[in-house]
């Protein structure tokens, strides 16, 4: 079992770190011209159009963000919520024509590192209403649905998961998967990371979506990854399997699934051909293989229980309404930060509402594997400086007072947004903890747990008119600046918060 020799993710994760990762190439080179289409196209496959309503229905973000909707009353989504969860999640929300040679460019609903968009969502489901029970690709290219398998197989799902228990009740589940080289072409061996980065900033919006329709579901990252790729039809070297998302609760018992034939379909997941062998090592060694071998796994990770400032949320009767349609539909990465402040009352509210937790089968509700360390910049109400987020306290703890706005701007690869912003957030996890509680699948699960955390930031900060953006970073500088207090931790994730320039578009 290779999950439990954590050398493997020891290996991976510094030999991607930058700037001198040994399974990085310093002087690789991108431009816009190599940049692989972005769709998985299905070849002589029946299609289902979806009809998209796009109107809010009446749930602030902010509220859509923080909450985790648990029922155990019958609620099963209909096409018309599957399809706006879809859309929400990863459709596209608008397209902008740059000179050549980007050309014309499809902004989808959640950010992307590099717009490459690898993450792919599918969809398992019983019988609801609008669409027969089926396994199903989502094209949002043309809106659609790509009719993979017909019948109800969400045993398969059940068998994977070693009846995990909210399995065995959902009417529907989303698997997400990663295509390896639409995102290694540009950033090598790395792009393991991103697919757990891109996929928890896609599932950040998805979870809001299903909480605004008050819809019950918990993140599944514990299964046996060759059956759940086998029945999607995947060539796992070049696409795999990362998390499954349940949606929903019937009391109505699962069916035996039909036998899994092969899939004889032919589909073009990239026209890029670049792979990197460092990301299959990595995958495979962090699979699981067998339902015993998934049992063992599952487990919750409880975290250990500091002069500090409380947050101090903005009141209710001051947080915008703005529906959770609304703010996903205007997001988009910030291309450059003013250096005007924030108020320490809109960081606090960010803070407290996207660190609610989520519903997984790896914690508690409402717990997380991660720490959050900020380099605050311009807050008013706030002395500069270096912070920790005493989650249990709803406290700010200064490490250090002073300006590091240069030091920010380094950290994040010497790049001018975290230098501009008015806070970063460096989101760090005690990765010898985790693997030590989860083997090699904790690596998975420690960045997916950071990315929708920042995931939510993103949305936050749009809800309240901020810029956000998510942004790479020297590891080993991070610890060390943070350090002594951060010692042992590892950066999963950093996202710059301020205002935007007044000229961006």
């Amino acid at each position: 079992m290779k999950n439990h020799d954590v050398e493997d993710t020891w290996h991976y994760h510094n030999g991607t770190k930058h700037p001198n990762g040994t399974l990085l190439n310093r002087y690789h080179t991108f431009h816009a011209g190599m940049r692989p289409a972005p769709y998985k196209i299905y070849k002589n496959v029946s299609k289902i159009s979806l009809s998209l309503d796009k109107e809010p229905i009446g749930i602030s973000a902010l509220d859509a963000i923080s909450n985790i909707y648990d029922s155990k009353v019958g609620m099963i989504p209909d096409l018309n919520i599957l399809t706006r969860i879809l859309y929400f999640s990863g459709g596209i929300t608008r397209t902008i024509k740059f000179p050549p040679p980007m050309g014309e460019f499809e902004f989808r609903a959640a950010s992307c590192t590099g717009a490459l968009y690898h993450i792919e969502i599918y969809v398992v489901c019983s019988d609801i209403p609008g669409l027969d029970a089926g396994v199903y690709h989502f094209d949002p290219k043309e809106l659609k649905l790509n009719i993979l398998r017909k019948g109800d197989f969400r045993h398969v799902l059940v068998d994977a998961t070693a009846d995990e228990e909210f399995v065995k009740q959902a009417p529907v589940m989303l698997i997400f998967t990663d295509v390896f080289s639409r995102n290694s072409v540009k950033y090598q061996a790395r792009e393991y990371r991103h697919a757990f980065w891109d996929c928890g900033t896609i599932i950040s919006n998805t979870l809001s979506i299903i909480s605004a329709h008050k819809i019950s579901s918990r993140l599944i990252s514990g299964f046996v990854d060759n059956t759940i790729n086998n029945l999607l039809g995947l060539d796992h070297t070049k696409e795999a399997s990362l998390v499954i998302l349940p949606i929903g609760y019937t009391e109505k018992p699962i069916p035996k699934s039909p036998p899994i034939v092969s899939i004889n379909i032919e589909s073009i997941i990239s026209d890029s051909d670049v792979d990197y062998p460092e990301i299959n090592s990595m995958h495979d060694a962090s699979s699981l293989c067998d339902n015993t071998e998934v049992k063992s796994w599952r487990k919750h990770f409880a975290k250990s229980q500091h002069n500090v400032t409380d947050l101090i949320p903005l009141g209710t009767g001051t947080l915008t309404n703005d529906g959770i349609e609304k703010v996903i539909l205007r997001r988009g990465s910030t291309r450059a930060f003013s250096h005007d402040s924030i108020s320490f009352e809109q960081l606090s509210t960010i803070l407290k509402r996207s660190t609610n937790g989520i519903d997984t089968d790896f914690l508690a509700k409402h717990d997380t594997l991660n720490d959050l360390y900020l380099i605050v910049n311009r807050v008013d109400g706030l002395p500069s400086g270096s912070y920790h987020y005493v989650k249990e306290k709803d406290s700010l703890q200064l490490l250090r007072a002073g300006d590091f706005r240069e030091i920010s701007g380094n950290l994040g690869l010497g790049q001018d947004l975290p230098r501009d912003a008015s806070v970063t957030i460096f989101i760090m996890v005690n990765l010898q903890k985790v693997l030590g509680n989860f083997g090699n699948r904790g690596y998975r699960i420690a960045q997916l747990d950071a990315a929708i955390t920042g995931g939510k930031m993103y949305l936050a900060a749009y809800a309240l008119n901020i810029g956000a953006t998510g942004l790479t970073f020297y590891d080993d500088m991070v610890t060390d600046f943070f350090s002594p207090h951060a010692k042992n931790k590892e950066t999963m994730f950093l996202i710059a918060l301020g205002k935007k320039v007044i000229n961006e578009s």
